[in-house]
């Protein structure tokens, strides 16, 4: 096994589950707590994160219609828990990964977040210096949506065995389709009626979000996983890639807007079409604009390697992680029906 080359000593950086920083110094960050303090952080934002996501999983409890109690509150756990393992698994592929190649990764600092439908918004790992080899950088970048997953799909499949269909009354949330979702509803639930669709068990949905998570982290720019893969495998031309795919979530946000006015534009006013077209296609907006700045503030380019060459095997590996991509692409992640 090679050693990943190190620059001098410099500042951490954080990646994340939803935000895919890379660890490439980023100049301004404070130095870390000392090592118990650490621990106490990690531990706080864990238990902060389980509660939140367990207060998500309750919709009764979101919404306000029941009281916050404790046993309300334990009532989310056939969301939080699958949906934990997943994070888990993701991050710690990183961190093992990492910890393999010898690079110094801190544990994951989890991010609550009690107000959005998932509870949470991934977890953070802190890296010293960069990462030296491309073998190094495939196998940590693809570490955490491989291993994410291995448990994602299991307890989706799960989740839609347990899953109702039922008639579509009123509104609610739309979860985004994809290949690999769309194939595992037709093994498991079969056919669906038309003005119909699949009621998700909690734990159907958090197998959604695994997802939905392993593709946002699969998009193939700078310093998202998919952007290491693909750096691992071309080298640097994936920068003018990066550019590409980065420009065209724009294209994206475009023609999600424009299928969604279209649909609605001659039976809504228009001042609501537009929000309703604009609602079904911001996600790619934001994530185009959070893009930018996390390219402004790295320089750009994805930090170079040192010259060389991927085995067979992990060259199969970085093209079976980028098609993975492909078949987890949701054009409308959230929506309303």
């Amino acid at each position: 096994m090679s050693t990943p080359h190190f620059p001098p000593p410099a500042p951490d950086v954080q990646r994340s589950v939803f935000e895919g920083a890379s660890p490439e110094p980023v100049s301004g960050v404070p130095p870390e707590p000392p090592r118990r303090n650490r621990y106490a952080i990690h531990l706080g934002l864990f238990v902060a994160t389980v509660i939140s996501v367990l207060f998500a999983g309750n919709q009764e409890l979101l919404l306000g219609d029941e009281p916050l109690t404790l046993a309300n509150l334990w009532k989310g756990w056939t969301f939080a828990v699958p949906l934990m393992v997943i994070l888990l698994a993701h991050e710690f592929g990183h961190y093992i990964a990492a910890r393999w190649h010898r690079v110094h990764a801190s544990l994951p600092y989890f991010i609550p977040m009690p107000i959005s439908p998932f509870g949470t918004m991934g977890a953070i790992i802190s890296m010293k210096g960069r990462i030296g080899s491309r073998k190094a950088l495939l196998d940590i970048g693809a570490s955490g949506p491989l291993a994410g997953m291995v448990f994602a799909v299991p307890i989706l499949v799960w989740g839609l065995l347990h899953s109702e269909v039922k008639e579509i009354t009123g509104s609610g949330l739309l979860e985004g389709q994809c290949l690999l979702y769309s194939l595992l509803k037709r093994l498991t639930v079969g056919p669906i009626p038309e003005g119909s669709d699949v009621f998700l068990h909690p734990t159907a949905f958090a197998g959604w979000v695994g997802l939905l998570i392993t593709m946002i982290n699969l998009v193939p720019v700078g310093q998202l996983d998919g952007g290491h893969v693909a750096y691992a495998l071309i080298g640097p031309r994936q920068n003018a890639i990066a550019r590409m795919v980065h420009y065209g979530l724009l294209a994206v946000f475009a023609v999600n807007f424009g299928y969604h006015f279209l649909r609605h534009f001659q039976t809504e006013p228009l001042g609501q079409t537009v929000g309703r077209a604009a609602e079904m296609s911001m996600f790619w907006l934001v994530w185009f604009g959070f893009l930018f700045l996390l390219r402004a503030l790295s320089g750009g380019n994805h930090p170079p390697t040192e010259p060389g060459e991927l085995s067979r095997g992990r060259k199969a590996i970085a093209i079976g992680t980028l098609l993975l991509f492909v078949l987890l692409f949701m054009p409308t992640p959230l929506s309303q029906y």
